[in-house]
């Protein structure tokens, strides 16, 4: 028996499921999950010893690979001085400071502990600065599990707001709406049926939650000038982009300015932080100095900063890795697609900058009824196939595959070998 098997077995004991968040769980892969150990580069190493090339990267944030020594170095440093304070510290100022500067459109910043946190304060912002209550998301963006966010269009283009989780009272999501992911026709709709009454409109400026999804030419520049017509605010929720796609985000990489963005834990090197960030006179508005109330306890803790600026100064002194790091993930999606072209099998790989997702449908995947037209099962069997040559992807279809700095042409090389096997056998 495997020592995954023998933990994951223990933890289903005390923990629900096994785990602490569910997709870890590999049920939509129907196995059992790898415990790891340790990580370096571009590599994870389970419980068992087992290498594996890693595309998950801690769920994006290792844009430098695990372990990258600037960062081991800052934490180690901080880590000597204490754990948390509870406190202000010279960090967070520093950390703040680099992203009004990296960032464009955002002047003040407010730091939390994680990305649902983030969101969920920028909702509250939006609500507070328009005096309005509906929101619109998008079906099949993920923002966190705070209630008004968890929401389930079902097939509906224009449904409003059903809980999607138990716990959840319908009155909590009444006053959110949802749209269709690159369909301004939809997002339009809702602006007319409700008119002066949506506070915002957020989405995930590539969609990375129901696989890899980008906008279609004209859509974010659509959103903008709906928002301006309406007197909405735009949020970008970056927790995925956000100096991923470039070391600006999305805002940088497609020319399209946010009013409010919410960034997760690639700002602290990957330890759990969030921060929710726009201009001057939005961000007033956040207690102490205006009415919007939101708190943290523990909100720029000094080990997190330290790993972040640590992160953050390498990219900003680095921007030449964006231009490597895209020619990589394009390469490798090229090869997989030629790989699936060379056994007849029906895959539609989507990639932009240094995200990559797969989806097994002969068709092309603009749209979340596009992706949830993906045969899961094939996936799962694909996933299978992958972790026994040692390639570690995510645990699930509607996720993506992040490619790091630390990744090499070899760790390209074996895995499309890997692929190539695996398509054979599909």
């Amino acid at each position: 028996m495997l020592r995954s098997e023998k933990l994951f077995d223990r933890a289903q004991r005390v923990l629900p499921g096994g785990v602490n968040s569910p997709v870890r769980a590999f049920r939509a892969v129907d196995l059992c999950p790898r415990f790891i150990e340790r990580a370096d580069g571009p590599y994870i190493y389970d419980a068992d010893g087992r290498k594996y090339i890693d595309y998950v990267c801690s769920w994006g944030p290792m844009l430098l690979g695990h372990n990258h020594p600037a960062i081991r170095a800052a934490v180690e440093q901080a880590v000597q001085h204490g754990l948390s304070f509870g406190a202000p510290t010279e960090a967070e100022v520093e950390m703040a400071e680099l992203m009004v500067d990296m960032v464009p459109n955002i002047e003040m910043v407010r730091m939390v502990n994680s990305g649902t946190e983030a969101v969920m304060s920028a909702i509250r912002l939006a609500r507070g600065a328009t005096g309005r209550d509906k929101l619109i998301k998008f079906e099949g963006c993920y923002h966190g599990h705070s209630d008004c966010l968890l929401v389930n269009a079902g097939s509906s283009a224009l449904a409003g707001g059903h809980p999607s989780s138990a716990g959840v009272p319908e009155d909590i999501v009444k006053h959110t709406l949802t749209a269709q992911f690159n369909r301004l026709d939809t997002v339009e709709a809702l602006f007319d049926e409700w008119p002066g009454q949506i506070a915002c409109v957020i989405l995930e400026p590539v969609a990375a939650n129901m696989g890899v999804v980008a906008p279609s030419p004209g859509f974010l520049e659509g959103l903008r000038a709906l928002c301006d017509r309406y007197g909405a605010l735009l949020v970008f929720d970056e927790v995925i982009t956000g100096f991923r796609l470039a070391p600006g985000g999305a805002q940088e990489y497609f020319g399209i300015k946010a009013d409010l963005v919410t960034f997760g834990k690639i700002i602290g090197g990957g330890m759990p932080v969030g921060a929710y960030c726009g201009s001057r006179a939005l961000m007033e508005q956040v207690a102490p100095c205006g009415p919007v109330y939101q708190a943290g306890t523990l909100s720029g803790n000094p080990v997190a900063m330290a790993a972040g600026l640590a992160q953050l100064r390498h990219i900003r002194s680095h921007p030449e890795l964006y231009v490597s790091i895209e020619h990589s993930a394009k390469e490798l999606a090229a090869e997989m697609r030629a790989a699936a072209a060379a056994h007849g099998t029906d895959v539609s790989i989507n990639q932009i900058g240094s995200l990559i997702a797969p989806f097994f449908t002969p068709n092309g995947v603009t749209t979340f009824v596009d992706a949830k037209g993906s045969d899961v099962g094939r996936y799962a069997r694909y996933f299978r196939g992958m972790l026994e040559r040692g390639i570690y992807l995510a645990p699930a279809q509607f996720e993506a595959m992040f490619i790091s700095t630390a990744h090499t042409k070899e760790d390209f090389q074996r895995t499309l070998e890997a692929v190539d096997a695996v398509f054979a056998a599909l």
